[in-house]
């Protein structure tokens, strides 16, 4: 919930408008505007608060705890010119609301984050737990001192700058080091409770040659901490569960703590907790998912018995379908087991290891313009450390990446290369964003992507605005009714099927966009195209043609069947055919939609 405090009118009325656009957003009311505060910093998971920045902070300073647990405050000025992230930049997430406030009020954000004003990653904006000394190393990143980065693996991080060096070190055979002091206390550990334990040094990646350096080690292990140390736990344990019908909750929770402490692993790893699909209505095994906080995934028992482990029970396969629940849902979907299962009087636990999964992005950037680049796009460029693309589309986009991005840029006609070069970054384990123009999806790189892409990565679609849908635009609304998107290339689609569609798009009578028209190599397949549906519309149906869409050079020409030129038309162009019901209005291309309207 996000509470607003206003002290005026004009404050009140900025605060309804974002109460009508968030359903989740309430006005804070009280006997004075100083109660409002502090109700709304009481009850309240965010603040927003119109009133000046120095009355926000004189109120609201006695209250301060730890900026992991309190709200964010974000303050905007009576002109509603500045929406300021005063507090809980990173981990309260006043950064991103002030973005929202300004875009929904058109104000400016105001963001004095270090890490976002150089353009770098905040160590504690990246989703997984972070223990250690995250400003002071966030302090030497920025000043440019060398860092190095150890991983027990290759994780999808986002770019960092090149003084950051990073090494990756696996874990050493046989799993972990045990912690010497393991905790005892019977409820679920914080990650930072358990970081601080002491362990044997030389085991864990990083820790033994680089005293006095700063360092960022990526592990699910326990390290020490030692002032110059960030730990980020990536997600990397399953906790297979099995127990008896009606296990306690505490039994359970017990049982996981102790194998994890026993094994020298931190709980702020654990990706899910997994078991058989009998037991996912289990309250002691779905309380224990909620006390750490990640979900429960179960397996049927004819999965889970397929599944290779080293301790079978034949006892467990007369009772549940399959000789292991807690080992075989541990290692279900891979990974390597490094606590084999131990029991108590209910429950048995087991603990995998599961290798990084790669991330690859597939982006559209739009037809050109900035203004329409999705926010989303923005942030996937942000989020990649590898960005793969044609050379004149990364171009566009250098500005957005962060420092340290290694940018893989090759020519036109290496679509496959580079479908290519992204999954293997990908499978390797980076964050790799694959760029296009438009839609990554339509006549662009997902698909030749996808088809090498196998499920040891993460996949994430952002959609584009497509060439098309610029173009239609620009000539009025010629996709008012059913459409169709059609290549005339016939580089690697032979010509006869290309025919054969354009023919059945104008039997359809379908409005027809028209990609990749003419070529100085292909100057005759539009002619032809236009002769097929010239058979079977009228000849002042009405034909669009839309060179460089919202890019410098932009053209609209509005012609007919009859009368187009196909000279004018080239590769950097989009043609919209219009159906036989497409109409010309005040110069604007229209499709109506054909229904009949109600009053």
């Amino acid at each position: 919930m996000v509470g607003l405090v206003a002290a005026t009118a004009a404050g009140r009325g900025q605060a309804r408008r974002l109460v009508a656009a968030w359903p989740h957003a309430r006005l804070v009311e009280a006997e004075s505007v100083a109660g409002a505060l502090r109700a709304a910093w009481r009850e309240c998971d965010a603040v927003v608060a119109f009133l000046a920045t120095g009355a926000v902070v004189r109120i609201l300073a006695p209250l301060l705890a730890d900026k992991r647990t309190d709200p964010a405050v974000v303050v905007v000025d009576e002109a509603a010119r500045y929406a300021v992230a005063l507090l809980g930049g990173h981990a309260g997430g006043a950064n991103a609301l002030a973005a929202e406030v300004g875009a929904l009020l058109d104000a400016r954000p105001v963001v004095t984050t270090a890490t976002d004003a150089v353009g770098l990653p905040g160590l504690d904006t990246l989703g997984w737990p972070v223990e250690g000394a995250v400003a002071a190393v966030s302090r030497a990143i920025l000043d440019g001192e060398p860092v190095r980065l150890v991983a027990d693996a290759t994780w999808p991080l986002p770019a960092l700058p090149e003084h950051v060096h990073v090494e990756v070190a696996p874990p050493p055979a046989g799993g972990c080091s045990p912690a010497a002091t393991p905790d005892t206390t019977g409820t679920p550990t914080a990650g930072p409770a358990v970081a601080g334990t002491p362990t044997a040094g030389p085991a864990v990646a990083g820790t033994g040659e680089s005293a006095g350096g700063w360092r960022i080690l990526v592990t699910d292990r326990v390290v020490p901490l030692d002032g110059r140390t960030v730990v980020l736990r990536p997600p990397s344990l399953v906790a297979g569960i099995g127990s008896s019908r009606g296990v306690p909750a505490a039994e359970v929770t017990g049982l996981l703590r102790r194998a994890l402490a026993d094994a020298g692993l931190s709980p702020a790893s654990l990706r899910c907790l997994a078991s058989v699909d009998l037991k996912a209505d289990e309250a002691g095994i779905r309380a224990t998912a909620d006390a750490y906080g990640v979900p429960l995934e179960t397996w049927p028992a004819a999965e889970l018995a397929a599944v290779d482990v080293p301790h079978p029970s034949e006892v467990v396969r007369a009772v549940v379908g399959t000789p292991s629940v807690a080992e075989a849902a541990a290692l279900r979907l891979g990974g390597a087991l490094l606590v084999p299962k131990t029991a108590s009087a209910m429950a048995t636990v087991a603990v995998a290891r599961q290798a990084p999964r790669g991330r690859l992005a597939l982006v559209g950037l739009g037809p050109g313009a900035a203004d329409l680049r999705t926010p989303r796009a923005v942030a996937e460029l942000r989020r990649a450390a590898v960005v793969v693309g044609l050379d004149q589309y990364l171009d566009q986009v250098r500005d957005l990446l962060r420092p340290g991005t290694r940018v893989l840029a090759s020519g036109l006609g290496a679509e496959e290369a580079r479908a290519r070069a992204a999954v293997a970054e990908a499978t390797a384990g980076h964050a790799v964003a694959l760029v296009g123009s438009g839609d990554a999806g339509v006549y662009a790189m997902a698909s030749p992507a996808l088809e090498y892409a196998d499920d040891r990565i993460d996949v994430v679609g952002v959609p584009g605005v497509t060439a098309g849908l610029a173009a239609s635009a620009l000539l009025g609304a010629p996709l008012g009714h059913d459409h169709v998107y059609l290549s005339l290339s016939d580089l690697h689609t032979p010509w006869e099927v290309i025919a054969r569609r354009v023919a059945a798009a104008a039997a359809g009578d379908l409005v027809a966009l028209l990609y990749n028209p003419r070529s100085r190599t292909r100057d005759w397949q539009l002619g032809a195209a236009l002769e097929t549906f010239a058979a079977h519309r009228p000849p002042d149906t009405p034909v669009g043609v839309v060179r460089n869409a919202s890019r410098p050079g932009q053209r609209v020409h509005l012609a007919t069947l009859a009368t187009l030129d196909p000279a004018l038309v080239d590769m950097y162009s989009v043609v919209v055919v219009g159906s036989s019901q497409t109409r010309v209005v005040a110069g604007r291309m229209v499709t109506p939609r054909g229904y009949r309207w109600r009053s």
